[in-house]
């Protein structure tokens, strides 16, 4: 049967907007959260009852609504924000669609309390299904909304709303993230008349001081300290914020929070550049903590893509990658970062009251003449490679770090079982404070370096450390390399496979990029791409496997590191063999050489594979395992 098109009421069309807009009552809470903001509140109270679900307030100091407008601000598409395309085109504020506040009173009674600069007293406009009142009402200069019984207009949505503690538990989420955001505002949760959460704005504080305070106040003093700080600019885009050191990543990815221009965000390529950073120092399937702010001109991304806002698209992706990436990149290499932070506990994240972060300045350090380490087992072989004959472009000879002058002791014995017990350092050994990694003191069993610095003993996995000197070596050396186009190899025969539409259309619209990555990929037909060369140091992987996941990649992100994840993986099983193994004896000048090595080295806190490299015992806790002081 067939029915007449006609056009839907009113009432109904705000209904079908408010179940895109309103989930729960945290969509509410955020919502109001976002025009209080973009009133200029400089304090914010939200007071919640029954999780949300009977009442939802938000009070704020910002400038106000005019009494001949606060029955507008109801009414679906009203707003203050946008008034053209090219507003919406370069939208710099939270809120903007005008129609949260329509679509909430369309399943709630909501009432509007406000007060102008220039007004001598408030009004306040309540909706009541269709019809609204207005009142005057005593209050200070802002704005006031109430939001009671969520979906009382609605039953079949509220039997979907879970208990009152997990509402509120989203609520207070919400919050949070706002707070994050601008830690220049101030912040109150209030339930049932309790005070759950305060987050003053600061007073008289340096604005990086008033971000690690508002971080430390939101997250905990425990996360600040794990973190690594990022500040960088890449044109015209700015990324700052703090990621968490790979030896303190956890198993769960609920502190991975972005922010574009202030609005929290889920964003498939920050997430993926950010995984990417992390790609050769977190082990197995760990997750970084990160809090990321970027600040792009408005006109670069498009907020207008998702309903709630959550979601944004760049306009250059790729160059967003690109950046986010390097910045974590750069921030994750400086060396000894951990050591300048705080000490690691042993098994325990490092804690440490400042999150200022340099390299280690390694210009005191005098070199002697490298002391090579003999292998004592037959060279391994990679791929048909013996890797000794990467040696010319990253040795792995460890070059002792003694001071000058000083005399390299002799090499131990070949048939010791150990570090010789009367060995002393020389006279014009420096201190152990003078070097992070501290003086070697003895070697365990062949695997452990035992080493004296200004905190305690410092235990070192001298075959997982050398192991990254060396793969930071090989990177370094590819890198100097690469002028130009990666070096390629053509194939005997082509490597077919059956295309989608979409990787015919990226290998075309990425045929340059593939040609600076080694990859020469033509279409045969209209369903079949021919790969006809690859990258040469990759001349045993899978070609059409590579293939497609550069394609996709490239799709997706607008770059790829398919190539670069693979160089690496074959560069990490190089180092792996190339590095001194386990049970291997070491002199006292070979075990300081190492720790000179890996002071002056990026990422060596973790080998390839994501291990840590070095762990640190302090006094206290060596004092607490033999009850001194008790």
């Amino acid at each position: 049967m067939r029915r007449p098109i006609r056009p839907l009421p009113d009432e109904l069309i705000s209904q079908i907007a408010a179940g895109e807009v309103v989930e729960r009552p945290a969509s509410v809470v955020r919502e109001l959260l976002d025009n209080a903001l973009d009133a200029g509140a400089r304090e914010i109270t939200v007071r919640l009852s029954g999780g949300g679900i009977r009442l939802v307030a938000v009070d704020d100091d910002g400038c106000g609504i005019a009494r001949a407008e606060l029955p507008l601000a109801l009414q679906r598409h009203a707003t203050s924000k946008i008034g053209d395309l090219q507003d919406l085109e370069a939208v710099a504020t939270m809120g903007f669609r005008g129609e949260a506040l329509a679509a909430i009173a369309s399943v709630a009674e909501v009432t509007l309390t406000s007060r102008c600069a220039e007004a001598d007293d408030g009004c306040a406009w309540t909706l009541h299904a269709t019809s609204g009142e207005l009142q005057p009402a005593a209050r200070p200069v802002g704005t006031t909304v109430e939001v009671r019984e969520l979906f009382f207009r609605t039953p079949a949505r509220r039997k979907f709303l879970k208990s009152e503690a997990t509402e509120l538990a989203h609520c207070i989420e919400v919050v949070r993230r706002h707070a994050l955001a601008r830690p220049d505002v101030g912040f109150a949760i209030w339930h049932d008349g309790r005070l759950l959460q305060r987050w003053p704005a600061p007073q008289a504080l340096t604005p990086e001081l008033v971000w690690q305070r508002r971080l430390a106040d939101t997250l905990g003093e425990a996360f600040l300290a794990s973190t690594l700080p990022v500040q960088a600019t890449v044109g015209p885009l700015r990324v700052r914020g703090h990621i968490v050191r790979p030896e303190a990543a956890g198993t769960r990815s609920d502190r991975q929070l972005a922010y574009v221009n202030g609005r929290f965000v889920r964003d498939k390529v920050i997430a993926h550049a950010v995984r990417s950073a992390y790609d050769d120092v977190l082990h197995g399937q760990r997750q970084p903590s990160y809090v990321l702010w970027l600040e792009l001109d408005p006109r670069a991304v498009d907020v207008n893509v998702h309903p709630t806002k959550i979601e944004v698209r760049f306009r250059d992706s790729g160059a967003v990658h690109q950046a986010v990436q390097r910045a974590l990149q750069e921030a994750l290499a400086a060396p000894r970062a951990s050591a300048l932070n705080g000490t690691h506990g042993h098994g325990k994240t490092p804690v440490a009251a400042t999150t200022q972060t340099r390299p280690w300045d390694t210009t005191h350090y005098a070199r002697a003449p490298a002391l090579p380490l003999q292998a004592r087992e037959p060279q391994p072989r990679w791929a048909g490679w013996p890797v000794a004959a990467a040696a010319e472009h990253a040795p792995h000879a460890l070059p002792a770090a003694v001071p000058a002058g000083a005399q390299p002791r002799p090499p131990a014995d070949e048939t010791s079982p150990g570090i010789c017990a009367g060995s002393e350092p020389a006279a014009d050994t420096p201190a152990p404070t003078d070097w992070p990694l501290g003086r070697a003191l003895a070697q365990l069993h062949g695997i452990y370096i035992l080493a004296e610095n200004a905190h305690g003993l410092v235990l070192v996995d001298m075959h997982a450390a050398h192991e990254r000197i060396v793969y930071e070596r090989l990177k370094a050396q590819l890198q100097r390399d690469d002028g130009g186009p990666l070096p390629s190899q053509p194939l005997l025969l082509p490597a077919t496979f059956s295309a989608t539409p979409l990787e015919l259309a990226t290998a075309e619209a990425c045929a340059d990029v593939l040609a600076r990555l080694g990859l020469e990929v033509t279409a045969l037909s209209s369903q079949t791409l021919a790969v006809r060369s690859i990258p040469a140091l990759l001349a045993q992987a899978d070609v059409v496997a590579l293939t497609r996941a550069v394609l996709a990649e490239l799709h997706q992100h607008g770059a790829t590191q398919v190539l670069t994840r693979a160089q690496h993986e074959l560069l990490a099983t190089m180092a792996c063999h190339g590095a001194v193994r386990a049970h291997r004896r070491l002199t006292l000048d070979e075990m300081n050489a190492l720790l000179r090595q890996m002071e002056a080295t990026e990422r060596s806190d973790q080998c390839n594979h994501g291990r840590p490299t070095w762990r640190q015992l302090t006094l206290r806790e060596l004092d607490a395992l033999f009850l001194r002081g008790r």
